[in-house]
């Protein structure tokens, strides 16, 4: 199982967009893959899953089925995981589903962070099994559905949550915007991954739970994503340009800890999608992917050659991932 983090503390720049395409185009692809969804917010679970079976996940707030289930016992401090329940969206893809009251967890995780250290072994084994919760379900999850992938969507900060959930990842991918927003952001999340990598390794020889699945938490870059929006009247063409161009330095200087210039073009830039702003309203009103879309969706005219080019986009990208990460893509 090889598990991928999408993560940056800044929000708004299209991440679960981007999750959920790539999930759909890994199951195009014929490759099994899971997504977790680890954003308290949970939006990559709203876009894969019908109004009828959100409310039955979450109304009255009801935990069943959800990821916030499978951790219930952790948070009750009353036994350890239950079982996922997966919803099935294909033949190769299926997704443990967020749950609003995720943040519930947040303090249990910051408070079990020091405790793996404790020379107690009781008191450093419930942290372990507290911190590791999100990869231990991971890891269910993927055996249930002999998955060889799992996509993790995360929320934009750089709290424990976010930590536990990158400590369950071998590979992180940063979705970003042309702006000082995101460039900031990079700033912020090198320092941080950082931090979590090494402050992870140590807890590693300390009193680890004989038996218990531990991740090795590399957290380890794989690149970035540029996602492009539209042009905003008050924001020419070179500004965007501008930023796009001092992503490269930055994510090298505070991603890769690298002091020397990036070269040109820069190889951990893994895409540039475009917008396919006059797909998205149709993919949302037809409840799948853009690159997916047909005429009966109203992809019609010049939006044929826009999902046509939506489809090789996102197919180059997944592949791109898929053989950073050391998976075969199966043959067609």
């Amino acid at each position: 199982m090889k598990t991928v983090a999408f993560f940056n503390n800044k929000g708004g720049v299209g991440k679960t967009t981007l999750v959920y395409h790539l999930a759909w185009m890994y199951q195009e692809l014929g490759i099994d893959v899971v997504t977790l969804d680890l954003d308290p917010q949970a939006n990559l679970t709203a876009a894969f899953l019908e109004d009828e079976q959100l409310e039955r996940l979450w109304l009255d707030g009801a935990t069943a089925g959800t990821i916030l289930e499978v951790i219930q016992p952790l948070l009750d401090r009353l036994g350890d995981l239950r079982a996922p329940a997966l919803q099935e969206i294909g033949d190769h893809l299926a997704i443990l589903p967020g749950n609003l009251g995720l943040s519930l967890f947040e303090d249990r995780l910051a408070e079990a962070w020091p405790r793996c250290l404790q020379d107690n072994p009781a008191e450093a084994h419930d942290a372990f099994r507290v911190t590791t919760a999100f990869y231990r379900a991971a890891l269910l999850g993927a055996e249930s559905r002999n998955a060889e992938l799992v996509l993790i969507d995360v929320g934009p900060s750089l709290g424990a949550l976010n930590r536990a959930a990158l400590v369950a990842c071998d590979f992180v991918v940063m979705p970003l915007g042309a702006d000082l927003y995101s460039l900031q952001g990079l700033r912020n999340l090198g320092p941080a991954l950082s931090q979590w990598r090494s402050g992870w390794k140590k807890r590693l020889q300390e009193n680890v739970p004989p038996g218990l699945p531990m991740p090795q938490g590399d957290m380890r870059p794989i690149g970035y994503v540029v996602l492009q929006h539209a042009v905003r009247k008050d924001r020419p063409v070179k500004a965007y340009q501008r930023w796009v161009e001092r992503i490269p330095r930055v994510y090298h200087e505070s991603i890769l800890r690298e002091s020397s210039p990036p070269p040109d073009p820069d190889p951990h830039r893994l895409a540039t999608l475009k917008h396919y702003r006059s797909l998205m309203p149709l993919a949302q009103d037809a409840h799948k992917p853009m690159f997916l879309l047909k005429p009966a969706d109203g992809a019609i005219g010049g939006h044929t050659e826009a999902v046509l080019d939506c489809y090789r986009d996102f197919k180059e990208l997944a592949i791109r991932i898929a053989t950073d990460c050391g998976l075969d893509i199966p043959k067609s």
